[in-house]
């Protein structure tokens, strides 16, 4: 495993974290999450991640329990708030209200006396930029979380939090955690230039799409028992990718890959990976199998002619720009 510091901040992650969107949270699912733990640390992970709203809480509660028997040294955890956790009016956003109590919540639900990375999931247009930059810094004076990021956040956004902190004198923002993978790109533009001239790293989530660039969604064949795309979670996002157009060139990846000597996931992460913003690129896993191919593509470097060719297969998918 490699690891990389979190923007200009000193903290050190794995190139490969392990979320737990949608993976995590049900009984049935804690014996999966505690191997896929194992697996995890016996790789080199030391990041996971996570959020309130994940099935209720109860995502939280799984990776807690499943990290229970590690140091707390040895890892960094990050979690979320702004989706709404109640039918109250407070019960969502990025109020210090709702700050506030869900720090609190998540930390019983997780079982630690601190979050490494506090993450807000999305922008509030409904409260104030500096009260939630203010909550942020008080939750680290008082040593409930290490560093304060965000997720999703436009450009324009970010660079408005970095001068608001600035002019406040108050502790800067870390990461960004958006969507990034070769289909989307979208950070490319605007984000990763603002994020990188502020010092704030890029922990992506969804680097294989949702499992489209393992290559296991075929055209014309079945949804693969058990998967995404069969069980109908995650709203449709999978389906979302299941074109004809999309997974005719994710076949020609897929043949790429192969011609490269790795998996086409390899290549996703590493492609993900190559860009000099991103701190880390979080996978989701059901298996410890998943994790222990994953974390291969640490030490996959791809040559100029493989990206090159990467950008010809991506520009015949249409609707998916290479920029957008």
């Amino acid at each position: 495993m490699k690891y990389r510091r979190v923007g200009n901040s000193g903290i050190k992650v794995s190139e490969i974290g392990l979320g737990s969107w949608l993976t995590y949270g049900t009984a049935y699912e804690q014996e999966a999450a505690d191997a896929c733990i194992r697996k995890a640390f016996e790789c080199g992970i030391n990041f996971f991640d996570t959020s309130n709203a994940y099935n209720g809480g109860e995502g939280e509660k799984a990776l807690g329990a499943a990290l229970k028997p590690y140091e707390r040294s040895s890892y960094v955890l990050s979690t979320k708030v702004f989706f709404r956790m109640g039918p109250g009016p407070n019960d969502g956003g990025l109020s210090r209200k709702h700050i506030m109590e869900q720090c609190d919540a998540s930390l019983k639900r997780l079982g630690v006396d601190y979050i490494d990375i506090y993450y807000c999931h999305r922008y509030d247009n409904e409260t104030s930029l500096e009260e939630t930059l203010r909550a942020l810094d008080d939750l680290t004076a008082q040593g409930k979380i290490l560093y304060a990021a965000v997720s999703e956040w436009s450009a324009a956004q970010i660079a408005d939090a970095v001068g608001i902190s600035k002019r406040l004198n108050l502790r800067p923002l870390v990461s960004n955690q958006p969507i990034y993978n070769l289909f989307e790109r979208y950070i490319e533009q605007e984000v990763l230039p603002v994020s990188e001239s502020a010092g704030i790293g890029q922990i992506v989530f969804s680097p294989l799409a949702q499992g489209i660039l393992t290559g296991k969604y075929k055209r014309g064949a079945e949804l693969p028992s058990g998967s995404r795309a069969a069980n109908g979670s995650v709203n449709g996002v999978v389906k979302s990718y299941l074109r004809d157009d999309v997974l005719d060139c994710v076949e020609e990846l897929d043949r790429l890959a192969n011609e490269t000597g790795v998996s086409l996931a390899q290549l996703s992460l590493a492609w993900v990976l190559r860009q000099p913003g991103v701190s880390s690129a979080l996978i989701g896993a059901t298996r410890p199998a998943q994790i222990e191919e994953n974390v291969k593509a640490v030490e996959v470097r791809l040559s100029a002619d493989v990206l090159n060719e990467i950008e010809r297969i991506l520009k015949q998918v249409e609707g998916f720009a290479p920029l957008r």
